[in-house]
């Protein structure tokens, strides 16, 4: 890997104090863009002296490999955040980005589950022993509060006020909120918290896998999918499922867009504004089932 991305990747850990997930993506997204350069420079390719129209030619290059438009949109907003950076150092002059267009995204709707199901969901979960009861509470948590998974995972012992039924979460960027995850949520907890074992004395991870080591977000997918297949529901619902299905439920139920940014953790409202298009064809459905002119 050239050494330009090598210091990028350094000034995003230490400087910028991104997570691990995220370095890695950057450098999968730049080592595949520094591929592409020698292949079509040379061995010595340079980063930082490709132009515009070498983006160009990469980013077209993408879309004859057949990736997503979000993969694609996501592989040039690594090269602009690396470009910018290099700009800021004054090792190129000019940005050769910043004329990347992101191929248009198709308007895909998050996937749902009803109300009824969730609630299925939660209360088939089986609670005979220590592993069940971690499973209630953590879908309990994650569908209680929207949390992301990587937040549920990340959430210690430290980061629970059981006397309001909150939660401290660490979300994107390493931004905290506070977020309410309800009193069913908190009892679980609780139930589960008399039951952990951690591997090591003194580990504040609050949810544990059979080890007694700190769950992985993957862990918690796999869990949920063999929960929902025992229900007979959708198998490829994922953890986030249940954040979308959250944020659609209050909508439902009247909460209004802010609350509901608030509540996800969400730095544009814009973002959540998905959610209304989600209740609009929801209202739509509920309006041609039951009345007698539709």
């Amino acid at each position: 890997m050239h050494e330009t991305i090598l210091k990028f990747l350094e000034h995003l850990k230490t400087e910028r104090n991104s997570s691990p997930h995220t370095v890695r993506c950057y450098e999968d997204d730049l080592s595949q863009f520094h591929q592409y350069l020698v292949e079509t420079t040379g061995e010595g390719a340079d980063p930082t002296t490709a132009d515009a129209r070498r983006l160009r030619g990469y980013s077209a290059w993408l879309s004859s490999r057949d990736y997503a438009p979000s993969t694609i949109a996501r592989r040039l907003a690594s090269l602009r955040s690396f470009y910018r950076y290099q700009r800021r150092q004054g090792v190129v002059k000019s940005d050769p980005a910043g004329g990347l267009r992101n191929p248009k995204q198709p308007r895909r709707l998050p996937r749902l589950l009803r109300v009824e199901e969730v609630i299925r969901l939660l209360d088939a979960i089986p609670t005979a022993d220590p592993l069940g009861v971690r499973d209630r509470a953590m879908f309990e948590t994650l569908y209680g509060g929207g949390l992301r998974v990587s937040e549920l995972v990340g959430l210690d012992l430290g980061d629970l006020d059981e006397e309001q039924a909150m939660v401290r979460v660490r979300g994107k960027g390493r931004r905290e909120r506070l977020s309410p995850v309800g009193p069913m949520a908190m009892g679980w907890i609780g139930r589960w918290k008399a039951l952990r074992r951690p591997s090591r004395p003194g580990d504040p991870a609050l949810f544990l896998n059979h080890r007694g080591d700190r769950l992985t977000t993957r862990s918690v997918g796999r869990l949920l999918q063999d929960h929902l297949t025992a229900q007979g529901l959708d198998p490829s619902s994922s953890p986030h499922t249940l954040r979308h299905s959250f944020a659609t439920h209050l909508l439902d139920r009247g909460a209004d867009l802010r609350s509901v940014q608030d509540l996800l953790g969400h730095r544009s409202l814009t973002t959540t504004q998905i959610y209304t298009h989600v209740s609009g064809e929801r209202l739509i459905d509920a309006y041609n089932e039951a009345h007698p002119r539709a």
